[in-house]
């Protein structure tokens, strides 16, 4: 059994590992000069490679078609993932959320868990080499065509019993993972969601918002609202950070990927955050109060700097609409309810994302429903194998996205190996 597996990222070394432990003979490609190279620049180099939560809670952390997933994490879960990791040699850390990492804080020995455990099985991976299209006889996979990266016109075709692809999404193009094989896809008739920016940062539409760039808030919650559903679409608790074209930061990162759908039909989306989640309006009320009656000569410009960090506190104060040099003694209650009420609805309108340069994942891809969750083959063409950030499934943050690709490879690279043959009809 010979396999062809195009990309050697996180789901296509899994695949590579499963294929050759099954006893396949495995033809690894990548068009970089290094396996992993997207896995070298996650969790900011140091790689949050999966999560310790049980795989019932990874679930309600993969934003679309989380279900598609049972099959692959049944077959390799993350505990499957981390027995992996330290079988190769590789000690490993928990964090806060759960999030594993190697104990070195270096990307690069994840992925040398998988090159070492490769070159062990006499696995070779063919760098600077991309798979330019598949040779398909009889309705079947025969094989594919590849090209050394720059040389595309000089193509060569190896004959294989299964291809794999796992060449990514769009996200981070800059290592290879530009999206080439979707076109590859929908030319063999295969249904593409729209590929879109995922855990990006956010686009805003009001001039306060680059003034604060820089600002950290910790401890907040960000809210996103849909006008045209007349509801809430997304609130999360936790940090956030104010940049010069709009909002990043972890629960903003999250909301990306929650709120794209919304954001793709409606174009805009109000968003507010609450400044003081942790106090309650009868608390929050009474702190007011007590600023009020311990500085009352003060110019109500100062009123907010025992509450706000100092950049927020005159864009706070000029969204009351209240004269700034007013003493803060001649607030009336119903302008101290107009400062409770914006202290928990600092707002802004979302109007897009950021683009895939800066997406840690792609959400949409090769729609599920064009492929067999058992065994991650390609319905309607045997012997084509998928998985990956190519596939329409994505995840929030917390080592979530890179245990579903390291386990569809992995199911892949079984199944593969194993010569599953399945048409549209099974």
């Amino acid at each position: 059994m010979k396999i062809i597996i195009a990309g050697a990222g996180a789901a296509g070394l899994a695949a590579a590992v499963s294929a050759a432990r099954n006893g396949a003979e495995v033809v690894l490609l990548d068009r970089n000069e290094k396996a992993g190279k997207k896995i070298y620049i996650t969790g900011k180099g140091r790689c949050n490679f999966t999560n310790i939560a049980p795989v019932d809670d990874f679930y309600a952390n993969i934003v679309s078609n989380p279900r598609f997933m049972y099959s692959s994490f049944a077959h390799c879960d993350n505990r499957d993932l981390i027995r992996f990791i330290e079988d190769a040699g590789v000690a490993t850390k928990v964090e806060r959320g759960g999030r594993v990492f190697p104990e070195s804080d270096h990307a690069s020995d994840i992925t040398r868990a998988f090159t070492d455990t490769l070159s062990q099985a006499g696995v070779k991976i063919h760098l600077h080499t991309r798979l330019t299209g598949l040779i398909i006889e009889d309705g079947q996979i025969a094989g594919a065509k590849v090209a050394r990266e720059g040389h595309i016109s000089e193509r060569n075709e190896i004959r294989a019993d299964a291809v794999i692809l796992a060449g990514g999404g769009l996200s981070y193009p800059s290592t290879g993972s530009d999206g080439n094989m979707i076109p590859m896809l929908e030319e063999l008739g295969l249904k593409v969601e729209r590929p879109y920016p995922a855990l990006v940062p956010l686009l805003t539409k009001e001039d306060y918002i680059p003034l604060l760039q820089g600002l950290s808030l910790k401890n907040v919650t960000f809210n996103v609202y849909s006008e045209k559903k007349k509801k809430a679409v997304f609130s999360e608790f936790g940090e956030m950070l104010f940049t010069h074209f709009g909002l990043s930061g972890p629960i903003v990162l999250s909301a990306s990927s929650r709120i794209a759908d919304f954001l793709y039909r409606e174009r805009e989306l109000k968003a507010w955050v609450d400044l003081k989640p942790h106090l309650s309006p009868e608390k929050l009320h009474n702190r007011l109060i007590r600023i009020a009656c311990e500085n009352p000569n003060r110019d109500f410009s100062h009123f907010f700097d025992e509450l706000l960090p100092s950049k927020l506190c005159p864009v706070i104060a000029g969204l009351t609409g209240i004269d700034q040099k007013r003493k803060i003694n001649s607030i009336t209650r119903q302008e101290r309810e107009k400062i409770q009420f914006q202290l928990g609805h600092f707002p802004m309108t979302i109007t897009g994302t950021r683009g895939f340069k800066e997406a840690i994942v792609t959400g949409g891809g090769l729609s599920v429903k064009e492929v067999d969750p058992k065994t991650m083959q390609v319905k309607k063409i045997p012997g084509l194998f998928v998985a990956g950030e190519l596939i329409d499934v994505d995840a929030l943050t917390g080592g979530y996205n890179l245990t579903c690709a390291f386990s569809m490879g992995a199911l892949a690279g079984y199944s593969a190996s194993r010569g599953y043959e399945r048409n549209c009809n099974e």
